[in-house]
């Protein structure tokens, strides 16, 4: 009885190493992830490899593979499952595991830290378990090699160590255990022989000794080779102990934001077109710190000042995107973003902040992009996989919005407390070098306005304050404002005539301009893009604004508003920006004043007539004029040569695409000078339908006919809205199609711009789509559209068409729209 006891030690012994062994990379695994499910899910893979190959030992060798891998699917298929439901994902099982097995690699090394244990994070682990499990049971049992045996197990420890990197402590426990593990399975090695047997015993005694020699040598050798191994390689693995180890994760780029959420600035001009436009529906439920009982971040309440995301009446501010990085001419998102589960990072509030809990219900209905809208600091978020960048506390969902999502989100809300904000200071160093950074080519306006505020106010907060009312006093808000936040156009809105545009824009020029006074004036700041959303209800367009925030000790990132009052009358900026000479003296000591003296009366020389040696007036008014006419001419001619320059460029240089929409430009701008201008917000069928009734009426008028031609043209039609700043008629948003189909307002020898807009309309979706000969085609189509529009207009305004500067200067607005 004692000897089948012994037996059977014996003949598990291998087993329970393997087991032990491919589970410990399990454990070593399972340090990064949050709770213990993948350390389970990979000891029941190894328990489940191992076994299988146990009770098969008896059947063939080509069948064994088979069958262990239709137990590794089932177990792989519940593993998923499993996943799933405590990741609380929604989809079937198959959705779930198609999803797993495209993304799971690339998800697992961008996973922000502790990883969710999700399918697409455990998939890879379970499988290699199950397979490193089967490989070494079939080596180490069926052929009796146990050391090789143990090399698949050993490799899937060494890659989890790998995987695990520096984001964990050393697994110098695991690693003890393993070596343990594996001297207890070579200790008692599976033998056919029996017990106390010699297995050379049958042999010829010389036989014998010749291989018991041979035996005797390869394990003289083996000991010489593993010594010398140790020593060459002791003092190398012994230096790395304390060196940090490569994270892997570092060679796989993270999700990404697309050129639309790069910048989400833009898009403020764009939404405010279309207030009206439903972005969301929210659910909003409050409990923890009260609500601020309004936006006031000073200790009085100050006009302008603003305290944090809460605003008055219960609403609240919910964050699309952080604006760190300002180059001089446009803001950008520059957030690392990492796949994220369901709970995220735990960030630790400002030490004199208060914290409540905000928790949301969001559908989406018409946003865009890939940012996901969320009360600032998310805590969880179901319903939606999402990855997260903690420096900005935002979230995106890789896969993109889609009308219908819905998902929850878990915020903290946190409130400074406005008592200390007076005396609070704001920091310094290369840590927040990041959002103090002021690029080159700021105007000297810009700075002298920044300099004039901050020597009138020596406290950051009172500095930010004054920044803060400055705008607010002195700007108003214009729907209608045209997008743009580079060095020039803040200059322009901070400093340009009230009357030809200048001194108001949208909450976009008020963020921006006060972000950049703030570094100008040594206070680390940002730009947010979010909404103003009531507790409950639909989050519109017009909604949709930008407000930046200063970092203070203690506090955090403090919110202001630097918006006029409703109903407030802006004062002229002169009034209180005192702007320096463009050129002052060369020195300080004051001029001599000289006092006026009597002209002297003129004097005729004593010959020659009283003007000898001056040319005559006839001589000067003539050079007057001809120099005049010459200036002219060469402004004219500069003009045409300028113009004609332009058209070349855009019909016949750069790729199709771009030539394209040259050709297309080229018909807005033959319509702005026909004076039919057509609207950014109108789609590229509206736009042809429109340019072919101003042919028609152009024509009409021409010939002498008092009635308008009815141009309307068959061509489908489209509903596109722009979803951001001021860009190409029909390029962004639009989603129809013309069908080239002639209206009745253009003749039959006439090509229908509808062509145009169609060729258009597939080059906004597919750019590199288009083709040389579509290029061609597009700019022949402009071409004779602007021509017969200009044969059609007066003969004193065909005279004017071709020099007049009004292209020129919205090619470089397009060109330069910050």
């Amino acid at each position: 009885m004692v000897t089948r006891v012994v037996q059977v030690l014996r003949a598990a012994a291998v087993p329970v190493a393997l087991i032990g062994l491919t589970a410990l990379a399990g454990v070593v695994l399972g340090r990064v992830y949050a709770g213990d499910l993948l350390t389970r899910l990979v000891i029941g893979a190894a328990v489940g490899s191992v076994l299988v190959s146990v009770a098969s030992r008896r059947l063939p060798s080509w069948l064994v593979a088979p069958l262990s891998v239709a137990a590794m699917a089932g177990w792989t298929l519940w593993s998923l499952r499993l996943a799933a439901n405590h990741a609380e994902l929604p989809g079937g099982l198959l959705e779930v595991t198609a999803d797993a097995a495209r993304n799971g690699i690339p998800r697992l090394l961008t996973a922000m830290i502790p990883v969710e244990p999700a399918p697409d994070t455990v998939l890879v682990p379970v499988v290699a378990a199950w397979l490193a499990g089967l490989a070494g049971a079939e080596v180490a049992l069926r052929a009796g090699r146990v050391l090789l045996g143990y090399l698949p197990p050993a490799g899937l420890y060494a890659a989890a160590l790998y995987a695990v990197g520096p984001n964990a402590e050393p697994a110098v426990g695991a690693t003890v255990a393993f070596v343990a593990v594996a001297a207890i399975g070579l200790a008692s090695p599976p033998s056919t022989a029996t017990a106390g047997e010699d297995p050379a015993a049958s042999l010829t005694p010389r036989v014998r000794a010749a291989v018991r020699l041979r035996l005797a040598a390869s394990a003289a050798l083996g000991v010489a080779l593993v010594v010398g191994l140790v020593a060459v390689l002791g003092p190398v693995v012994a230096g790395q102990v304390d060196g940090r180890p490569v994270d892997p994760r570092r060679y796989v780029e993270p999700p990404q934001v697309q050129t639309l959420d790069e910048n989400p600035l833009i898009r403020i001009s764009g939404w405010a077109l279309h207030p009206e436009q439903k972005l969301l529906d929210v659910s909003t439920e409050r409990s923890g710190a009260p609500v601020p009982p309004s936006d006031d971040a000073s200790p009085e309440p100050e006009p302008g000042a603003s305290s944090g995301p809460a605003d008055t009446g219960g609403g609240v501010r919910i964050r699309l995107a952080v604006l760190s990085d300002y180059d001089g001419v446009t803001w950008r998102v520059g957030a690392t973003y990492r796949n994220a589960g369901r709970i995220l990072p735990a960030a630790t509030p400002p030490r004199d902040s208060t914290v409540g809990t905000v928790r949301q219900q969001i559908t989406v209905a018409e946003l865009s992009g890939r940012l996901l809208p969320a009360v600032a600091t998310p805590q969880e978020v179901s319903g939606a996989r999402v990855a997260y960048d903690p420096a900005s506390g935002t979230l995106i969902r890789p896969e993109g919005l889609t009308p219908g999502l819905r998902y929850a989100v878990t915020s903290a809300e946190e409130h400074p407390d406005s008592n200390l904000l007076a005396t609070a200071n704001v920091p310094a160093g290369d840590e927040v070098a990041r959002v103090l950074r002021v690029a080159d080519g700021v105007p000297d306006p810009m700075r002298r306005l920044a300099a004039q505020l901050a020597e009138e106010n020596g406290a950051p907060f009172a500095r930010a304050l004054a920044i803060e009312q400055f705008l607010a006093e002195h700007y108003r808000v214009a729907a209608d404002a045209p997008s743009g936040h580079a060095y020039p156009n803040l200059s322009f809105f901070l400093f340009g005539p009230r009357n030809g545009g200048g001194q108001e824009g949208t909450s976009e020029q008020f963020a921006a301009a006060f972000a950049v006074l703030g570094r100008l004036s040594g206070l680390p700041t940002r730009v947010v893009v979010g909404f103003r959303a009531g507790g409950q209800g639909p989050v519109l367009a017009g909604d949709a604004y930008a407000w930046p925030e200063v970092l203070f000790d203690g506090l955090g990132w403090v919110s202001f508003d630097p918006l006029p009052r409703p109903k407030s009358e802006p004062r002229p900026v002169e009034e209180d920006f005192r702007p320096t000479p463009e050129d002052p003296p060369p020195s300080e000591a004051p001029a001599p004043t000289v006092e006026p003296s009597a002209s002297p009366e003129p004097v005729a020389a004593p010959d020659g007539p009283p003007n000898s040696g001056r040319p005559s007036t006839v001589v000067l008014v003539g050079a007057g004029s001809g120099g005049l006419l010459l200036l002219v001419g060469a402004l004219l001619l500069t003009l045409l040569a300028m113009r004609r320059s332009l058209t070349r460029t855009r019909l016949v240089q750069g790729d199709p695409g771009q030539r394209i929409a040259g050709a297309w430009r080229e018909v807005t701008d033959a319509l702005r000078l026909a004076g039919r201008p057509v609207g950014d917000d109108l789609a590229a069928t509206e736009v042809a339908r429109h340019a072919r009734q101003a042919l028609a009426e152009a024509r009409a008028s021409t010939s002498g006919r008092g009635a308008t031609a009815n141009a309307t043209g068959k061509g489908a039609t489209g509903n596109g809205t722009t979803g951001g700043g001021p860009t190409h008629s029909g390029i962004t948003g639009s989603t129809a199609t013309g069908s080239g189909t002639t209206g009745n307002g253009a003749t039959g020898d006439d090509p229908t711009v509808d062509e145009l807009a169609a060729l258009l309309n597939r080059v906004g979706f597919a750019p590199d789509a288009a083709a040389a000969d579509q290029a061609a085609r597009a700019a022949e189509l402009a071409t004779v559209y602007v021509a017969n529009l200009r044969s059609a207009r007066p003969w004193w305004r065909r005279l004017l068409w071709s020099i007049h500067p009004s292209p020129l200067h919205r090619a470089r607005q397009s060109r330069h729209p910050n």
